[in-house]
């Protein structure tokens, strides 16, 4: 005997099914047992379809609000230069004791008045700090707003 699917509305995003806002067939066990009970969907009634736009339609607005927050904070950061000074091993070649981290990036942020920032949103270059010089991170305010920042490392006097 064959059971037929019911029409579920995702809630929110389901790795397996789709994003949220979409309109699925699932089995019913699986709708009911899983889905339903979780939050993660409900069954795709005309009234619940409506709640769904309206919900995702408010999201969006809320998203470009917080996106243009992030980019008008973004611009406090336009042309920022931290500096970081470290003890040198070897005067040659600039290479330092030990490694500059992210520790060091946030105490130079926090010198310049940006210590509000979250160690969560600077991102560090893929290879580790080892020698004085010029290197660029990235804070990510937001996704799709990030925001460039020059680190000077230099040997400590």
């Amino acid at each position: 005997m064959a059971k037929r699917n019911v029409q579920v509305v995702l809630r929110q995003d389901v790795e397996t099914l789709g994003v949220s806002g979409d309109i699925v067939k699932v089995r019913p066990g699986y709708a009911r047992n899983y889905l339903i009970p979780r939050g993660l969907a409900v069954i795709a009634s005309r009234a619940n379809v409506r709640q769904i736009e309206h919900e995702k339609a408010l999201a969006l607005q809320l998203l470009a609000k917080r996106k243009a927050a992030a980019e008008e904070s973004a611009r406090r950061f336009q042309g920022l230069v931290l500096h970081v000074a470290k003890q040198v091993a070897d005067e040659e070649t600039g290479k330092l004791f030990g490694s500059v981290t992210l520790g060091d990036v946030m105490d130079a942020l926090a010198f310049k008045g940006f210590g509000d920032v979250d160690r969560k949103k600077v991102v560090m270059p893929e290879e580790q700090i080892k020698t004085t010089g010029t290197y660029e991170i990235v804070i990510r305010l937001m996704k799709g707003v990030d925001v460039p920042v020059k680190l000077e490392v230099k040997t400590a006097a």
